[in-house]
C-alpha cells in the first residue's frame, strides 16, 4: 500500500499538479453559465489539455480520446484493457465548472489563478471536479507499477455536469457498446471530511426535474355535484 501510495504522490507532484494548474487557469464554465461555450471553445480547450496529458502517461494498453457529439458539450473516453480479466468498472468525472463567484474569494486567491497555500492548491475546478482525470489513470498506472491484477477500466470525464449532464444520456448510447456492462461504477465527484482518510460515499440524494400543470375550475360548484 505504501509503494502504491509513494507512486502516485511522485506523480502527482511532478506530473499532474503543473497540468491540473493550467486547467484552473482555463475559464471554462459549464454551458448553463456560459452560454457562448461552443462558439468561445474555453470547455473544447480544456478537454484537449486533459486528453493531452492523459496521452503521455505510462499506461499498458491505454487509448483515449475526445468524442463530440452535435450541440453537446464534449467528453474524454478512455479504454484500459484489464490484465486479467474483461470485467470492466467505469470511472466517471467531469470538467466542466462552476461560475467564478470572484467576490467570494479570500484575498490572495481567484479562481482562475492556481495559488498554493499551506499544502493546498485554490483555483475553480480544481477539486470539483478536475483532479478525477488524474486520480482515475495514475491509480491504474500504480498498479501496473506494482505489477498489481486489474479489470478492464472505462473513464468517462463529461463537459456538463454542472448544468444537469444533458449530453450524458446520449453519449452513453453511442459509447453503449464500447462501455460494455460495467460491475462497478465509481463517481470522482463527492467529498470528504478530512485528509487523513480515504473517504468513500456509497449513495447520494439526487433531484427530479418536472413539469407540473395545474388546472382549477372556472367558478365554484358544490361538492356533491361536482366530486366525492
Amino acid at each position: 500500500t505504501s509503494d502504491l501510495y509513494s507512486h502516485v504522490a511522485e506523480k502527482w507532484e511532478s506530473s499532474a499538479l503543473p497540468v491540473l494548474e493550467q486547467y484552473i487557469s482555463i475559464p471554462n464554465q459549464s454551458p448553463s453559465f456560459d452560454p457562448e461555450w461552443n462558439n468561445n471553445k474555453l470547455i473544447d480547450n480544456a478537454a484537449s489539455l486533459l486528453l493531452e496529458w492523459t496521452l503521455k502517461q505510462d499506461v499498458t494498453g491505454l487509448t483515449a480520446e475526445i468524442v463530440k457529439l452535435p450541440s453537446y458539450t464534449p467528453v474524454i473516453f478512455i479504454e484500459i484493457p484489464g490484465s486479467n480479466t474483461q470485467e470492466t468498472i467505469l470511472m466517471y468525472g467531469h470538467l466542466d465548472k462552476q461560475p467564478p463567484i470572484t467576490e467570494f474569494w479570500e484575498k490572495g486567491l481567484d479562481p482562475y489563478r492556481p495559488v498554493k497555500r499551506d499544502g493546498k492548491l485554490y483555483g475553480r475546478g480544481a477539486a470539483d471536479d478536475g483532479y478525477s482525470i488524474f486520480a482515475s489513470v495514475l491509480s491504474v498506472e500504480a498498479l501496473q507499477k506494482k505489477k498489481l491484477p486489474h479489470s478492464r477500466i472505462i473513464i468517462l470525464i463529461e463537459g456538463s455536469e454542472e448544468s444537469g449532464s444533458l449530453g450524458l444520456e446520449a453519449y452513453i448510447k453511442k459509447l453503449s457498446s464500447r462501455i460494455g456492462v460495467p460491475s462497478l461504477v465509481v463517481c470522482l465527484d463527492s467529498g470528504c471530511g478530512n485528509y487523513e482518510q480515504l473517504w468513500l460515499t456509497t449513495s447520494l440524494r439526487g433531484n427530479v426535474k418536472t413539469s407540473l400543470r395545474v388546472l382549477v375550475l372556472k367558478e365554484g360548484v358544490h361538492s356533491g355535484a361536482a366530486s366525492g
